[in-house]
């Protein structure tokens, strides 16, 4: 019978302290963020979606090795000698053209070790937080300026430049061996000045 009462008593107190907290609450100005019409300032070193600054990327491709889930993509072409690319906002010059640079945000783990390893900082991360999507495709973030046109030009013009290189080098190469091939006078004569003068008889009955 006491342990009956005492159940009942505990009820009531349980019941009690969640309603004064309850009433405490109810008196007190209101905290709660009205999202999205009200959000939260971020701190400056936040790690939200990835931002590219094409313009100073130089294609080293450091950034991808350093990601450990794999979300980045680049792909280049080297740059032919008369192209010029410019240079970087560091002062970094471009050599290679970067026709693809894809990141998958949705593989993305935040963990900003892409940033680091970046010589012209080109990559950083952002405060930018809100870019759910219904289809995860959409999350294959395509940062390259470059057309397709301009991607197969800078091919071609690559195959070329290497092509005309190989063939100077062959070129280059056949000359040489054309020119061991001839004979040299010096070495022939020194030969043919041995055989014709005989061994010294005197000499060799000595």
């Amino acid at each position: 019978m006491k342990r009956y009462f005492k159940d009942i008593w505990d009820s009531f107190y349980t019941i009690g302290i969640g309603m004064g907290v309850t009433f405490r609450h109810l008196f007190t100005k209101s905290v709660t963020i009205q999202y999205p019409d009200v959000k939260l300032e971020l701190t400056d070193r936040a790690r939200n979606r990835l931002y590219v600054n094409m313009d100073d990327c130089i294609g080293c491709d450091q950034c991808s090795k350093a990601c450990p889930v794999n979300c980045i993509t680049i792909e280049t072409v080297k740059a032919v000698p008369p192209d010029d690319l410019g240079v970087t906002s560091t002062g970094n010059p471009k050599r290679l053209w970067v026709t693809k640079f894809d990141i998958d945000i949705a593989k993305c783990c935040y963990c900003a070790l892409c940033v680091y390893p970046c010589p012209t900082e080109c990559i950083k991360m952002t405060d930018v937080y809100e870019f759910s999507e219904f289809d995860r495709h959409n999350l294959l973030y395509n940062f390259s300026t470059m057309t397709p046109a301009e991607v197969e030009n800078a091919a071609m013009k690559f195959e070329k430049w290497q092509a005309d290189k190989a063939a100077a080098k062959k070129e280059t190469t056949d000359k040489k061996k054309a020119a061991g091939e001839k004979p040299q006078p010096k070495k022939q004569e020194t030969g043919d000045s041995n055989k014709n003068n005989p061994p010294d008889e005197n000499k060799s009955e000595s």
